[in-house]
């Protein structure tokens, strides 16, 4: 069985054809890619990945690097930060970032809610527009469940 993600899991980063994952204060190797544990959490919700894809790319218009929504009752949506086909492409749990800013060397520094600080190489502008997305198609789904009560 698959890693499965939670609202602890912080990030998903390749490590060859293992994870590293990073979850609370912790972190801990899972023996597979990154892209299978996506997948099979994918399935638990009851979707595949490309359902997951072509449903975020619907809802923002936008098929490039979309956000994967791995469980919407838990609003748990991860950030891509490369081409999901890629496989140096990290995953970030949008819900459980603090804050992010740029370094002086071209990377991001991700703060989360517990305080674990990240650097990734990825540029800031570049990070920020996928924050964007991901923050969209979580207004995005928010307001759909919430015009379900009205």
């Amino acid at each position: 069985m698959s890693y499965i993600i939670t609202k602890n899991t912080l990030a998903i980063i390749p490590r060859g054809k293992k994870s590293k994952i990073i979850e609370g204060k912790h972190s801990l190797v899972a023996n597979e890619e990154t892209a299978k544990i996506i997948e099979q959490n994918c399935y638990l919700n009851g979707s595949t990945l490309e359902g997951r894809i072509k449903g975020s790319s619907y809802l923002l218009g936008s098929s490039y690097k979309p956000p994967i929504i791995i469980n919407d009752s838990l609003n748990i949506i991860l950030i891509p930060t490369h081409s999901i086909r890629n496989k140096d492409c990290h995953w970030i749990n949008l819900i459980t970032m603090l804050h992010y800013s740029p370094t002086n060397d071209n990377k991001v520094l991700i703060e989360f809610i517990n305080n674990h600080k990240l650097i990734i190489n990825i540029s800031y502008n570049i990070f920020d527009k996928q924050v964007l997305r991901a923050t969209r198609l979580e207004s995005t789904i928010k307001g759909r469940i919430y015009q379900k009560y009205l």
